[in-house]
Parts: C-alpha cells; sequence; structure tokens
C-alpha cells in the first residue's frame, strides 16, 4: 500500500487552474496532490541576438522554488539543480512548438514553486504547456499570428521503483526512498522527448525499464486529456494592466 492508498499506476489528484494572475500573457496554477507551481508566460517582441534575422521565435524558461515551498526556507537563488530543471522545461517545451511559425519574439515561462511535495519539474512541464499555449492563443486572438504554432502537447511525470515495485507520480516520501527515480517527458502523439533515470545504489533490468516507460506513459496519456479539456475553451482576453 502506498502512503496516499494510490494504486500504483494512479496519479495524485490534478488540476490546473488557468489565469491565476492577470498580469502575465498565460498563468496557470498546477497541482499534483500537494504540490504546487505557478507557471506563467511571457512575451518579448525580440530574440537572443544570436536568433535575430533567422526568422524563428525562440521559448525558454525559469525555474525556482519560493522559500515557504519546503519544511526548510528555500534560500533565493539560482542552484545549479534549478539551471538544470529550467533547461529540461525549456528543451520540453520547444519539442511541441514550430519556432519559425512562432516569428521573431520571445517567450520566457517562468515556474514558481508555491509548495513542494515530489515531481515539481515534471508539474512544471506540465503547467508551463498551457500557459505557453494561453499566451499563444492570445497573440493568435490579436491578428499577431495567423495560427497557433503549437504542434502538440507537452507534458511529463515521474516514476520509480520502491520496494521493487513499480510506482506513478512520486510524492517526497516515495522519491526520497526510491530505488530507481525516472522522469519522463512525451508529446500529445506518445513520443518521448526526454527520459531521465538514475539507479540508487541498485541496478534494474530491461523489464523494470519497460513496466516504468509504460507506467509513464498511461499516466501523461491522462495528463494531455486534462490539458486538452482546460485549452477546449480559448482563454479570454486580459484585463486592463495598465
Amino acid at each position: 500500500m502506498r502512503p496516499d492508498g494510490r494504486a500504483t499506476d494512479e496519479l495524485r489528484p490534478l488540476s490546473f487552474q488557468r489565469d491565476f494572475t492577470d498580469m502575465a500573457d498565460g498563468s496557470v496554477l498546477v497541482s499534483f496532490g500537494r504540490t504546487q507551481v505557478l507557471c506563467t508566460a511571457s512575451i518579448d517582441d525580440d530574440v537572443p541576438r544570436w536568433m535575430r534575422n533567422s526568422g524563428k521565435g525562440w521559448v525558454t524558461a525559469e525555474y525556482s522554488m519560493l522559500p515557504g515551498s519546503s519544511p526548510e526556507r528555500i534560500r533565493r537563488r539560482t542552484s545549479g539543480r534549478d539551471q538544470e530543471i529550467q533547461r529540461l522545461i525549456g528543451r520540453s517545451l520547444r519539442a511541441g512548438i514550430d519556432l519559425e511559425a512562432l516569428g521573431e519574439r520571445s517567450i520566457t515561462v517562468d515556474c514558481d514553486v508555491l509548495q513542494a511535495d515530489g515531481g515539481t519539474r515534471t508539474a512544471s512541464i506540465c503547467g508551463g504547456w498551457v500557459a505557453l499555449h494561453d499566451a499563444i492563443a492570445r497573440l493568435v486572438a490579436a491578428g499577431e499570428l495567423e495560427a497557433h504554432p503549437m504542434t502538440t502537447n507537452i507534458a511529463a511525470i515521474s516514476v520509480g521503483i520502491i520496494e521493487g515495485e513499480a510506482r506513478l507520480d512520486l510524492p517526497y516520501i516515495e522519491d526520497a526512498n526510491a530505488e530507481v527515480d525516472m522522469n519522463v517527458v512525451m508529446d500529445g502523439n506518445g513520443n518521448f522527448v526526454e527520459v531521465q533515470g538514475t539507479a540508487e545504489g541498485a541496478t534494474f533490468g530491461r523489464d523494470m525499464l519497460n513496466a516504468l516507460l509504460d507506467l509513464a506513459d498511461g499516466g501523461i496519456r491522462t495528463i494531455v486529456a486534462a490539458q486538452n479539456e482546460v485549452v477546449a475553451t480559448a482563454p479570454g482576453p486580459r484585463p486592463d494592466r495598465g
């Protein structure tokens, strides 16, 4: 029995609270159980210098854990771990967008962890996709883009082996004791974007690897369905931000 009573292939309660803030071009509060991440997408009508005159846009991400997000206060800094996670988020989101169709503009997706109970990077990717989608949908509605350049959903989930058992969507209590910890990113077509897996002191076989990937695939299909339900309705206009 898992600590929270879930089945091995069951996600924690998942929600996307759209337009959680008013100022960003796209914003969502994503929750996986007790893990909560505020994802905002901000548009800049410019690209990095090395991309100018390329005809392509750019999507990048920043990630941080806020001081009160864990039992021990997190210092306000960008650690090596934060940098690694924000590069993962940026790579993942770029896999689901046609940068040429975006045009020469940049979008930064900020992922701020309000409460951490495992799976913050995967939650950031899932919520970041919704925030990015909404920011671009507003460009389309304003007539600044002819069509939405996002080509597919992007979602991610953690899986792991605890006490010899493959489990989906690990909270901290399981993540901290996992024999194998893995983060899987996939697109809406069931293709892999990135797989990060580590054996913590014990090796694992191909059969268990396949079991973990199957768990992730099933979980991500559920997340993609939830994302699609959220974005099925176009986001409303932004309130006056003057």
